[in-house]
Parts: C-alpha cells; structure tokens; sequence
C-alpha cells in the first residue's frame, strides 16, 4: 500500500519540532537534502562557513522541515518560534500595551539583541536601533526549512550571536506553481485570521538558470480583553478584588498633598469625597493586535559557467500592526483653574482653596489658579488610544560564487536594506489643550481661544466632555518614525586544504574570509511627541536622535578530522575558528572597540551509534545604535509597593530622610500611595560610555542512533551554559528599590543610589507627569551579569506498522538557572527559570519554564496523515526574596492573595491561589488529505481540550507580559480554534 507523501516524513537528525532548547540532533546539510532540501548545488550549512556537506559540527544544529511548519499550519515566523522548547516570548501579536509593531525572537531568554536572525546565512537589516530583526518579514511559504543554532556563533556570523542564530533557508530551484491559502477561527466565532500564498518559480536555459517569487497576504483580527470572561476586570494580584485599579477614572479624583488618598467628585457633582471608584482599564485592551501584512520575494540564480554563478535575492514586506489601550485621559498632572470656571462647583472650588490655603471669599472666588493638585481624568468619552505602525522594508542581495578548484571556492556578495516603521498615535488627551480649555469664564468660550478652544468640563460625570470637548482636547495625531539601514558586504575562501591526517578519511577544511557592515539608524518624533506629557498616558517625551557604526572584521574557520573508521574512533574531529572585529562609533571622539571571538570543538564517536560533542566559544559584543544614543526618557515600569508609601515613614526618621531626599514634600509623609494601577515611571535609555560584553558559551553533549538495535530511533542530549560579564543592561525595579532601602541608616539620605529616585512633587508618588516625576533611574551600564544553563533532549522515532507509518518527535528543554544580576554587588536575585515577577525576564518580563517539551505523534495512512501534537510547560511560582517583589511578605511588601476572587464574571466566591501556576498541557490535531496529487486540504484543532490561561491578576508582572490577568504570549488566550489551509500545487 502506497503511503502519502506527508507520512515519509524523514527524520534522521532532523527533527520536525525547531527548538532552540534542542540544541541535541545533529543536523547537518546532508541530512537536509534527505528531507528533500533543494540547494541547486549551494551548500548551506548553518553554524559554519566551511562549504563541505560532509562536515559534522560540535556546535548543536536543529532543523524545522517544511512538513512541521505545514502540520503547524503557522501563519508567521513568530508563531513558528514561539511555542518551542528553550526560546522565550518576546515582541510580538501578543503584546499590546509596549509592542513596537514588530516581532523577535529570543533564544535562551537572553534578549533579542544578543541572537541573529538570518536568511540563507545573510543577515536582513534590523527593524529598529536596537538591531532586532522584525520575524514578520520572513517569507513563511518560500521556506523550506528553519536552522536553529543555540550556543553561540560569533566567530561564524558575528560577535552578536551570543546565544546563537536562527537561520530561515528558502526554497532553491523551485519550478512550478504552489498556491495556498489558510483561514483560522475561534470556537466563539472571533480571532479571525486568513492567510494566501503563492509561489511561482522557473528553470530556464537549460537549468543553468532558476528564478522564484514569493507573493503573500495576512489579516488577522484583534482580540479584545473583554471578549473573554477572565479578562473583563481588573484582577488585584494583592486583594482578589476584580474591578477598577485606576485612579485616573470618571469622575475626576485630584491628589492633595498631605490629604491621605485621592479625592473625587461625588456622585451629585457638588463637593469631593474619598474615591470610590476606580477605572477598570482591561475590557479595551486587546489580547491579539490586529495586522495586515503583504510580503514579496524573489530569488534567482545562473550559471554563467561550470565554476561561476550569480545570484541574487530581492525582500519587500509592509507591515501594518495596530494596538489598542484604554482610553486616553490626565495622567496625575499637576494643574490649577480659575476660581469662576463656569464648571467649577462653589463647593468643591471652596474644598480646594481650603486645601491650598487660600481664604475662602472673593480670594478664593476670583482667584486665577487654583491649585488642583494631581488632576486623574480618564477621557472615555474620546474612546481608546490607537497605534497604529507601518513598517516598509527592503533589503536586497547579489553576489557570485567561483569554483577555483573542484574543493575549493570563493563566496561575494553585497547587500543593502532599508526599514521604516512609522507609528501613529490618536485618542489622545493634550495636555497643553486641557490647560487652555480650563481657563474659561463661560461655557461657551476660553480666554484664549486659539485653534477653537472649547472650555472644558472637568467636574462632570461619564459623558460630561462633550464631542466638542473631546474633538479639542483630544482632536490630535502625533506621529514617531524609526529608521534603520544596513549595508554590508562579505566575502569567504572555503574548501578543502588538501591534507588530512593519515588516520582520517576526510581532509582539513577551513574558511577564510573578511566582511564589513555598515549600520545606520534615527528616531525621528513630531513636535507633540517630544513634549514630556504633553499626550496623556503615552509617557515621556520621545526624543529625536540618529546614530551609526560600522565593523570591518577578519575571520578564518578550520575544521580538522584526526581519526575515522578505526576502533573507539569511528570518528575524532576537532575544529576552531576565530573573528576580529573593529567597530567605528560615529560619535564624539569617535569610540572604537576591537573585540575578538574565538571557539574550540571536538566531536567523537567511539562507533558509529554513538557519538559525544564538545564546544566552547567566547564572544565579545559591541553596543548596538539604541544602547549608545537613545536619549534617556521617562517610561513606565511594574512596582506594586513603594517603601514610601502609607504610614510607613511614620516614625521612621530614616525611612521619612530618605523620602524627602527624593522629592516628596514634608506635607505627604504618611499620606503617599501606591503606584498608580501598579506602574511606577522610571528614566531610562542609552548611554555612550557603555563598552563591550562578553559571554562565554558550553555545549557538552552526545547523540545516540542505535540503528542496530532500534532501528528509526535517534536520541540527543546536550548541556548548555552561557554567562555574559559586562552584559548591557539596565537594573530591574527590585534592584533599584534594593540599592536604597535595604538597610536604611542616616546616610541612605544622601546616598545616590537613594538621591537618584525622583518623586513627584506634589504627592510623593512615583508615578505622575514624565515632565516632572522621573521616577526609578535605569540606565544602561556594563555592570550586569546574565547566566542561563539547562538541557535539551531530542528523542525522535519512525516505524512502518504495516497499516500506516508511525513517527513520533519529541523535544524537551530544562531551564535550571535564568538569573540576572544587576551588579556584582547585587546578592539578592531570584532564579527566574519557574519564576514570576516584575524581576524576571530581562528583555519584556516573559515567562522562562524550568521544563517544557513539545511530542508530535504522526500516524501517516494512505492519502491521510493524522497527527497530535502535546506541548508541556511545567508550573509556575512568584518570586520570593527580593524586597517589594511579587510574593514576597517581608519590609512591609505584600504576597499574591489566596482566597476568594471578587466580582470576577467567572469565579466569583471560587477560591484562587495567584501564588502559583500549575503544569500546563496543550494538545493540537492535526488531519492532512491528499485528495489529488496536487491539491491537499490540511485541517487543524488548536487547543483541543479548550483550555483557559491560568489567573494571575495584573500586578504579577510586567505590562508588556502580563496583561489581561495571565500571559497571553505564554498562554493561550483564544481557547479552542480551527484552521484550514487548501494547498495547490503543479
């Protein structure tokens, strides 16, 4: 009985599950051709420069087939990645409040600066200065398979490549016709995506010739908070209580200094009582972010003679990525009105002379600034806060290969891109308009009445800001643009040596070669933007700035077989590379690093079912653009306690010094509250005097085929250990709040690790206006220390049953340490792998499993594939140890509750623990047909069981991560969907 082609899924060391965790199955070039790869006579072998398919690495190598990424049915390169073992979330659809409009990726939870994303071993230019590649750009339906190399690859690709590349091969010498297209949908009928591709390709001249293009179309719907029961309130990780955790809401409250708690306009309009009702911020945000997407390719390649051809590629993709946050509105800032606003009811106007002691009277009735202290308004009546980012990006490629010898080559080539992501912002409240539309002594019209002011109703209920209001105060668009360039041009001598060792088969190998790159890149705002808070709830001012580099670098590979074919020596390799690199900054002084990276490896395989691997490279990592010359600017962080806060400075002489040596006035002691909805500001950006990183990378492992005695079978197992010295980071609010109040004394007053966190000055909080509360300081620094290690296992097995083919793909990765320290001085730092917290995940606040696996069961019948796929992530508790972290209940700081949840739609009085997340399990079906020899029908059920994210509130992390009570770039978020993607091929 013939099986259909999907059942002949080859496996040997190419497993069908990408994980950076599975660092394990060598996956050589070789292997690739086995599943059909078609290179037209290039060899692409990631990890290497070394043109030889007979090469096996020490550096571990996973490969993605195109029949995973089918069975997947993944609509991005994002998707793809995501949900392997070993990579951590980064950027991406699901991530709204902090998205930059684009995706990444993050190898070993280390950061997506300190990885590569490639295609077809050529970097593509980064989407912002932060040198990030945007996933999106990546042509999904031309790729033929995914090498993912983990560990390190600074001498092969550059010294950037700290936890490694992921490498997206393209489809060579493809001629035909593939049209596809995929529509997905939730079980409630909503998170609609719909993808088409097709991908058309020729050989001509006799086949000295091939050409391909690739044309795609994407559009997925948003998905909002409110569209699902656990993500319709706000969920107080402290208290369990579900409702509003705002102050900024309607009506509005004003912070008083020296008044404990803000005081709001009472429900009859007429004075201010303590507030009562806070905002909940959740059922207009969105889980999923909305995009459209139109990608191009196109590739070709001639054979100008038997030892010379020419080849080139061309990418076009616009992005288009829209997000949604809840409405707009005054953000704690500190205004004043005159004391005959038309608005202004007498009583309240009185209440806020006495609290500013100011005589009540005509004083107080003429007066023509009243101080309102810090003024929480949420606009609801303009609707959300809209972003909306279009990113444009090119990159193109041309080069030539001659065949010197029939073991020897040499490889050019020259490429160039351009990236442009515009972001464009509406529905917000300006704040220079409120000032202008407060100062009015009629309703009909402002004293002054430039651009058609209209006066402004502070004191009414919901509703009370009129569309005449609303299109004034929040009648504007502001707009931010992010350009990055990257030109860059390299070139390697590869071959054969033509001597090995008398006891080897194969000859030494080696790559010599030279490459120079070019970065540019700028931030280019509008005149609102740049005012610090001038837009309400966008944060602080986005300054304009542009900065470049360029590196010219020298890099030599060698690869040298010792033992082959002999007894305990089935094979003995050993290899080395090495890469200097000469940055220029353009910048004052014109700063240079000249780092150098170097690896060592060995491979041994005492027989042939057994093999062991070795490697150890040393990479140094220069600042990219965004880490040299970003402005620093006041952004938003996760703090749910402030040590300041309360009756805590009460007594306290120490603790009350240090308070007042931050800015709050003497009035607010004792009075303070919280961070606002559990954000506090914190300044934040680049720093010019930062230097290199270095990061040491170990990879110990050993792969077993026994094909003797279990024929099919293939098992790998590989420990992997980096540590970053000098890393590039900025503290974490833990560490910040740590550096001052750990043990107070009298000198903590002047103390600049205390002196340097700015408080706002009318209340003593650390949130309010960016143009005057700066909050927590995060500046970059060399000082931090990052450090992972773990294991990945692969175990991948194939058998015929006689009436279908079995496979089964399993792929596991054991995080045991993710931990970062801020400084050396810094002892207090949580182990974050199993971990939750404000302190964890160095990049966005992402979840970091200690154990996750993902296992494929295929069984393949006759024209019909059937195929299970189990992801696990192992469970989940918050941090303890760190002062004012997430769980922790000394100095004062609070634990998660446990208990009941209140006034949450679907688990009212139901008792909650926000302590912990227990061990999740997803399973996906997959069905694939082979109704002709050139249509297949490919239908999916993701999330079979339905399963609902697990319930953590929304102060258990960061914004980015945790939004909507759980981690929906962790978790899934949808529920139980289906998807379908017709395929037609000729």
């Amino acid at each position: 009985m013939k099986k259909t082609q999907f059942s002949k899924l080859k496996l040997g060391a190419a497993p069908l599950v990408l994980s950076v965790a599975l660092v394990s199955a060598p996956a050589y070039a070789q292997d690739a051709a086995e599943d059909g790869a078609t290179t037209g006579g290039e060899i692409v072998v990631t990890g290497t420069l070394i043109r030889n398919p007979n090469l096996e690495q020490s550096s571990p190598v996973n490969v993605t087939t195109e029949d995973e990424i089918q069975l997947r049915q993944a609509t991005s390169a994002e998707l793809l990645l995501r949900e392997t073992p070993g990579i951590v979330p980064n950027l991406g659809s699901n991530v709204n409040n902090g998205s930059a409009g684009s995706a990444r990726v993050d190898l070993r939870g280390l950061g997506a600066n300190r990885n590569l994303v490639m295609l077809n071993s050529t970097r593509l230019v980064p989407s912002s200065f932060f040198g990030a590649v945007d996933l999106n750009n990546i042509p999904v339906a031309l790729v033929e398979r995914v090498d993912v190399l983990t560990g390190g690859a600074s001498t092969t690709y550059g010294a950037d490549a700290v936890t490694g590349v992921v490498n997206f091969i393209t489809k060579r010498d493809f001629a035909g016709i593939d049209l596809s297209a995929t529509q997905q949908i939730s079980e409630q009928g909503d998170a609609n995506l719909f993808r088409a591709d097709l991908v058309i390709g020729a050989n001509f001249d006799d086949g000295r010739g091939n050409a391909v293009i690739s044309i795609g179309y994407i559009e997925a719907d948003k998905l909002l908070f409110g569209s699902r029961g656990f993500g319709q309130c706000v969920l107080n990780s402290l208290s369990g209580f579900c409702g509003g955790d705002s102050p900024t809401a309607t009506p509005t409250s004003f912070g008083i200094t020296g008044v404990a708690g803000n005081r709001q306009v009472s429900a009859d309009g007429l004075s201010l009582v303590p507030q009562y009702s806070l905002y909940n911020f959740n059922p207009a945000n969105i889980y999923i972010t909305p995009y459209e997407r139109f990608n191009f390719y196109g590739e070709g390649r001639y054979d100008v003679s038997d030892s010379v051809t020419v080849y080139g590629r061309g990418l076009f993709s616009k992005n288009t990525v829209k997000t949604e946050i809840a409405s707009s509105g005054i953000f704690g800032e500190a205004l004043t009105i005159n004391g005959d606003n038309p608005y202004l009811p007498a009583g309240i106007r009185d209440q806020l002379c006495g609290f500013a002691g100011i005589a009540l009277g005509a004083a107080c009735n003429t007066n023509a600034a009243i101080p309102l202290g810090a003024v929480y308004r949420r606009s609801v009546e303009l609707g959300p806060r809209l972003s909306e980012y279009v990113t444009n990006i090119f990159d193109i490629k041309a080069g030539a290969t001659f065949n010197i010898t029939d073991n020897i080559s040499f490889d050019i080539y020259g490429a160039y891109g351009e990236s442009e992501n515009t972001e464009t912002r509406r529905g917000y409240v300006s704040r220079s308009r409120v000032v202008q539309a407060l100062a009015a002594t009629s309703t009909t019209a402002c004293t002054n009445p430039a651009n058609g002011c209209v006066p402004l109703n502070l004191f009414g209920p919901e509703g009370s800001i009129t569309p005449e209001m609303g299109a004034f105060i929040g009648g504007i668009t502001s707009s931010i643009q992010q350009y990055a360039s990257l030109a860059q041009v390299h070139g390697v001598l590869s071959g054969s040596a033509g001597f090995g060792s008398p006891w080897a088969s194969e000859e030494v190998s080696f790559a010599l070669g030279g490459e120079y790159r070019k970065y540019n890149a700028a931030q280019r705002p509008d005149n609102l933007a740049q005012v610090p808070g001038e837009l309400g709830g966008a944060g602080g001012a986005v300054r304009p700035f542009s900065g470049a580099y360029d590196s010219t670098e020298a890099f030599a590979e060698l690869v040298v077989p010792l033992v082959s074919d002999k007894p305990f020596f089935d094979d003995l390799t050993v290899e080395g590379g090495i890469r200097y690199s000469r940055y220029s900054v353009d910048a004052p002084g014109n700063p240079k690093f000249s780092p150098t990276s170097w690896k060592v490896g060995v491979n041994w395989a005492p027989v042939d079912a057994l093999k062991f691997r070795a490697n150890y490279q040393k990479a140094v990592r220069a600042p990219n653009i965004g880490e040299l010359f970003a402005p620093l600017n006041v952004q938003l962080t996760n703090l749910a306690t402030d040590p300041c806060a309360g009756a805590a400075p009460i007594g306290n002489a120490n603790l009350t010094a240090v308070c007042l040596a931050q800015g709050a006035p003497a009035a607010s002691i004792g009075f303070i509250e919280q961070p606002a909805a559990g954000q506090a500001n914190v300044t934040t950006g680049g720093n010019p005097n930062v230097g290199p990183e270095t990061a040491k990378t170990l990879t110990v492992g050993a792969v077993f085929t026994p094909r003797g005695l279990i024929p099919g079978l293939t098992l790998s197992l590989d420990y992997y250990r980096i540590k970053v010295t000098d890393a590039i980071t900025a503290p974490l609010p833990g560490d910040i709040i740590a550096a001052c109040f750990t043990g107070l004394s009298a000198a903590s007053a002047t103390n600049p690790a205390c002196t340097a966190i700015r408080r706002n000055p009318a209340t003593g909080r650390l949130s309010g206006s960016p143009a005057t509360t700066g909050g927590l300081p995060a500046p970059l620094s060399n000082a931090g220390i990052l450090f992972t290690d773990g294991f990945d296992l692969i175990a991948n097995y194939k058998r015929d049953l006689g009436f279908a083919d079995l496979t089964l793909n399993f792929s596991g990765n054991h995080t045991r340490k993710a931990t970062f320290q801020a400084s050396e001085t810094v002892t207090n730092f949580p182990n974050c792998a199993g971990i939750y917290s404000v302190n964890c995940g160095i990049a966005q606040g992402q979840l970091q499993p200690k154990w996750s696996w993902t296992l494929r069961t295929t069984l393949g019948f006759d024209g019909v594939d059937v195929s299970l796929l189990w992801r696990h992530l192992s469970s989940f508790r918050s941090q303890a140890g760190n002062l004012c972290g997430p769980g922790v209940t000394a100095n004062g700081c609070t634990g998660f509750v446990r208990g009941d949840a209140t006034r949450f739609p679907d688990i009212v009085g139901q008792p909650i623990n926000l302590n912990r997340i227990k061990a999740y399990d997803y399973f996906d079906l997959t069905t694939r047909f082979s109704v002709t020899e050139n249509f297949d029908l490919t239908l999916t059920a993701f999330n079979l069981l339905d399963k609902k994210p697990p319930l953590l509130g929304g102060n258990a992390g960061t914004t980015s991560a945790n939004s909507g009570n759980t981690y929906p770039s962790t978790y899934d978020v949808i529920g139980r969907r289906y998807s379908a993607t017709a395929r037609l091929k000729f």
